[in-house]
């Protein structure tokens, strides 16, 4: 009897769908895209409608071999590729592949889940559709939108700045929103203003601060400033007519002489019941956000751990389960099977009061594809305690993140008693201090989303307010002026970029992963706190791009580009239009780039900074690791220095004292350079003295070259401790002629082939293997020790450091079990390490 043929993505979902059907069915996985446009050529036919010409993945031959031999016995072939875009396309390629023709030619159906449960399997087998050829087209527009612009702009960034640099059609624009977020900060103008608050008590306790709000019907400002400037100073700080800003210490100080003069006496007490509604389950974007928030999960982990939970988990005698419905999504609807699970849920774990009259729907944003559903657990029995003891940690933390935030979406209101006390000081001044108290905490006893940024609601919260009546007289306690001064706004974390691309509508959020890796991996920008720093070369490639783009590369454009793939989506829009549209624009701006394009390559401008070496006035120049200085005077005169900043590219500052440090071996001025690993000190007398010095992390100079009195053995020269990118070593004072390193040896003899065992750094850590390697691989993590163990006689023991800071000898054999805790002053050494690692 002929099976049929079930083709999924991923070897994990093959295997769990192929137990739900049963032995029927044969289910192969194809491992993402079989085909794709070819590595050389652009692979597009202008000249005939776009015509894409597709290739086998190298790689990929012997996985379509496979799938067609299974393909040969079976009557129906089932593409269950994801349902989205991109598995669209992996099916029609697939079928592409696979269909035959004439009397050969197959059954080649498509089915749809959104989880990976056997009643979602067995349900979308029985109402198999054909390939939807708009999501193909979709996807297809999009393949070869980014290939044009990849392909041709790159090219450009190559010749004007240098090879390796890449252009993207969102990519581009989320650098674009990444610089003009930094230059928003280094135009910002702080504007000083101040703020004056009232500790006050009243009849009954406690004692509380209100805040000045009015002045004379005048609004106190302290949010908004719009300050604009003439010849650098300040003229206008954009406030109102009917609002008055405390600008300076001695306006605050004149109030403060004359608000303690008055009476405080309550003019109104407002309460009100203020609800908060929980948020809905997630969407992609969403998710990213928040696992980023709450998590510190990079978009990129937070995609693959969800990606790990769809495609299913060992948990115990269920096996492999799927947990969580499809991760790439922007529909909030979720079936009805799933909401009544919830509720009941809802209901017996909580109490009714928790649960609303009816199921809550959510609206998704314009545009949403309704067919998948929202983010949610596969069952809400499942909860994040009893898989516990079968998921890792990030699997449990995303997990419960996703489970909670769907049983809050299905959950009452936290209700909250808002106060509001209005407090007249005489007749021209007004304070105000708001409190609110949680009266019923609703969905916040499961979930409560997190934020970028404090708000007013977290000051409110933590306010305790006393009962007070109108007409009250209060009591002053303390009257304090705080000085403030605006900020400008944050750089961009993960959460927030994502969170600005989705509110323009820029990209989707299953390519948001890959375009943070992208700028960072390009070195368009860096992370200083996990805020994304645009680079001198992101900031260089950003402003051609705009300068010779800008229609392209613009926020507005982006998102009108996606609403397009949307269309073709559902069928408004021929692919082939949209393409034929944006290549007519996008040549013409091309051809002008070639020719106007500024050449940062090639580009000298002359300062007024004289070379020490020859006084030859010095040129700005662009080179592998941003702009530097070089001597005019060039081949006959070869000296450079790093460019003088008052940041480098990642925030830091860039040190004055560099400038006042000597070479220990000539004597000469050093001077700053930046190479691979970033800013170092070079002799200024290179090429003749080759002396360096490193900055070290933190910003500290590295101390100068050490001559030792020990004479190396290979070349009789004198030792010497130097400082490398992993901290301190000894090595031959004749390098480069002569490489020898003095390696650490610890004393203690390899149990393999008796060579040394030797200290080792790695690209993390110390470690610790044979000096014979390679041919001996014996490698330790923890430092072994010259001390035998007094249990089974072992030759040495290794020196482990505890989490707690502590440290304990252990031995290695296998059925020995010492372990000695070690005093403090015991063998003392500085390496802490992990546990043994095997070769």
């Amino acid at each position: 009897m002929a099976k049929s043929l079930v083709i999924v993505e991923s070897p994990s979902k093959a295997k769990i769908i192929n137990k739900y059907l049963g032995p029927g069915y044969k289910v192969l996985a194809s491992v993402g895209h079989v085909k794709d446009l070819p590595k050389k050529g652009i692979g597009i036919d202008f000249d005939n409608n776009f015509e894409p010409t597709y290739e086998i993945i190298p790689g990929k031959t012997k996985v379509i071999k496979e799938l067609k031999a299974a393909a040969k016995d079976a009557d129906t072939i089932f593409i269950a590729t994801d349902p989205d875009r991109e598995g669209e396309a992996i099916g029609w390629h697939i079928k592409e592949e696979l269909e035959g023709r004439g009397k050969n030619k197959k059954i080649v159906r498509r089915v749809l889940f959104n989880e990976i449960t056997k009643h979602a399997i067995k349900e979308s087998f029985k109402s198999p559709k054909d390939i939807d050829q708009n999501l193909v087209d979709s996807q297809q527009a999009r393949r070869l939108l980014d290939r044009i612009v990849g392909y041709q702009v790159s090219p450009l960034l190559w010749d004007k700045v240098r090879r390796g640099l890449s252009a993207g059609r969102v990519q581009s624009v989320a650098l674009r929103l990444v610089v003009e977020r930094e230059r928003e900060i280094l135009a910002f103008m702080p504007t000083e203003y101040w703020t004056l608050t009232a500790n006050l008590s009243a009849k009954l306790p406690p004692a509380f601060d209100a805040r000045l709000l009015r002045i004379e019907e005048k609004t106190v400002k302290t949010t908004d400033f719009n300050p604009t400037a003439v010849d650098g100073v300040i003229a206008d700080y954009g406030v109102k007519k009917n609002e008055v800003h405390i600008h300076n210490q001695q306006q605050a100080a004149e109030l403060v002489k004359d608000i303690q003069q008055q009476q405080f006496i309550v003019s109104s007490v407002t309460k009100k019941e203020k609800k908060r509604n929980p948020v809905p389950p997630f969407i992609t974007s969403k998710l990213q956000q928040e696992a980023a928030r709450k998590l510190r999960f990079p978009v990129k982990k937070a995609m693959q751990v969800a990606q790990k939970l769809y495609e299913g988990i060992e948990i115990g005698e269920e096996g492999l389960v799927g947990l969580i419905t499809y991760m790439r999504t922007d529909s909030t609807r979720v079936a009805d099977s799933a909401l009544e699970e919830a509720r009941g849920f809802i209901g017996q774990q909580f109490g009714g009061e928790y649960l609303p009259e009816k199921a809550i729907f959510y609206r998704s944003k314009k545009g949403a594809q309704d067919a998948h559903e929202a983010i949610r657990p596969t069952s809400v029995l499942r909860t994040p305690d009893s898989l516990a003891q079968y998921l890792g940690k990030d699997e449990l933390a995303l997990y419960k993140l996703i489970w909670q935030r769907f049983v809050a979406s299905q959950m009452m209101p936290a209700i909250f008693d808002q106060t509001t006390i209005d407090i007249k000081a005489g007749e021209r001044y007004v304070f105000r201090a708001t409190g609110s108290v949680l009266k019923f905490n609703g969905f916040l006893a499961v979930y409560e989303e997190g934020k970028d940024e404090k708000d007013e609601e977290d000051d409110e919260q933590a306010m305790k307010l006393p009962l007070v009546e109108s007409g009250e007289a209060l009591q002053l306690n303390k009257l304090t002026p705080d000085q403030h001064f605006t900020e400008p706004p944050p750089r961009y974390t993960e959460a927030t970029l994502v969170k600005a691309l989705e509110e323009k509508g820029i990209g989707r959020p299953s390519t948001y992963a890959s375009i943070m890796t992208t700028i960072t991996d390009r070195e368009y920008a860096a992370k200083k706190e996990s805020r994304f720093v645009p680079t001198e070369l992101g900031m260089i490639v950003n402003d051609l791009l705009v300068e010779n783009f800008d229609d392209l590369f613009n926020v507005k454009y982006t998102a009108r580009m996606e609403e397009e793939l949307d269309e073709i989506e559902d069928g408004k829009l021929k692919w082939t239009t949209a393409l034929a549209e944006f290549y007519g624009k996008f040549t013409k701006d091309l051809e002008q780039a070639k020719l106007n394009m500024r050449d940062v390559k090639r580009q000298e401008i002359i300062t007024d900074i004289k070379c020490e070496n020859c006084g030859s006035f010095m040129a700005k120049k662009f080179g592998r690791y941003g702009e530097f200085l070089a001597c005019t005077n060039y081949p006959e005169c070869k000296t450079t220095k790093d460019l003088a900043k008052v940041h480098d590219e990642v925030g830091e500052e860039t040190h004055a004292e560099a400038a006042e440090e000597t070479c220990e071996n000539c004597g000469r001025p050093m001077a700053m350079k930046r190479g691979r690993f970033g800013q170092f000190l070079a002799c200024t007398g290179y090429p003749e003295c080759k002396t360096t010095r490193k900055i070290q992390k933190g910003g500290a100079i590295a101390a100068p070259t050490i001559q030792l009195e020990e004479l190396c053995p290979q070349c009789g020269k004198h030792l010497v401790i130097k400082q490398g990118r992993f901290g301190a070593f000894t090595a031959c004072s004749n390098y480069p002629d002569c490489k020898y390193i003095k390696q650490e040896t610890t004393g203690v003899t390899c149990p393999e082939d008796g060579g040394d065992i030797v200290a080792k750094r790695g690209k993390r850590k110390t470690f610790y293997g044979c000096s014979n390697y390679p041919k001996c691989k014996f490698v330790l993590w923890d430092k072994p020790l010259a001390k035998s163990c007094p249990q089974c006689g072992a030759r040495f023991v290794v020196e482990k450091w505890k989490k707690d800071g502590s440290r304990e000898w252990r031995c290695l054999t296998e059925d020995c079990k010492y372990k000695e805790e070690v005093a403090e002053g015991d063998a003392p050494t500085e390496d802490k390490e992990g546990s043994r690692m095997t070769a």
